[in-house]
């Protein structure tokens, strides 16, 4: 039980599990070393100013580097790249180099990187930092952005598994 609410926390993560929600890979560029890491807790929040929002584990190494760099990109994933997505979610992996296997570009603003073929990405400067329990809710001001292929469809995590959706043909 979690404490002093009296709800499972297995049970809650699989009732959350019903809710698909959208992964992308949040990057940041700090001291000459790329940061990066999968985020399946991202939203758009506010179109004026344009924010979005992700959702980050407090322990997690992108998060130790937003307290030093505040700008980011956030590059929502395309329906074929699972694979992205599972190395950048795994525990244990290389804190140097973790894109070497990743093809990517470079945010012209921020240096940050941009997962080659991504549904869409936006360049993010820091607009606040709120604790949700042992979660950082972090909302960013959205500098720039660009969309990937047309046809690219978008990736859900779903009931504890990643899941292409694709887009309706002509769409």
């Amino acid at each position: 039980m979690t404490q002093g609410t009296g709800v499972d926390p297995d049970q809650f993560r699989t009732a959350m599990g019903r809710l698909p929600a959208g992964v992308g890979v949040v990057s940041l560029h700090l001291r000459g070393i790329d940061l990066a890491g999968t985020v399946s807790a991202v939203a758009s929040l506010s179109l004026d100013p344009p924010l979005v929002l992700f959702c980050v584990h407090t322990d997690a190494r992108v998060r130790e580097g937003l307290d030093e760099q505040d700008a980011w990109v956030l590059s929502v994933l395309a329906d074929d790249q699972g694979p992205v997505a599972d190395w950048l979610a795994s525990p244990g992996r290389p804190a140097f180099d973790q894109l070497a296997r990743v093809p990517h570009g470079r945010d012209v603003g921020s240096g940050a990187a941009v997962v080659d073929g991504c549904a869409a990405w936006f360049s993010c400067r820091t607009h606040a930092i709120h604790r949700g329990g042992d979660h950082d809710i972090v909302v960013g001001e959205v500098v720039a952005l660009g969309e990937g292929p047309a046809t690219a469809g978008g990736l859900v995590h779903h009931r504890g598994r990643l899941r292409a959706v694709a887009p309706r043909s002509g769409t």
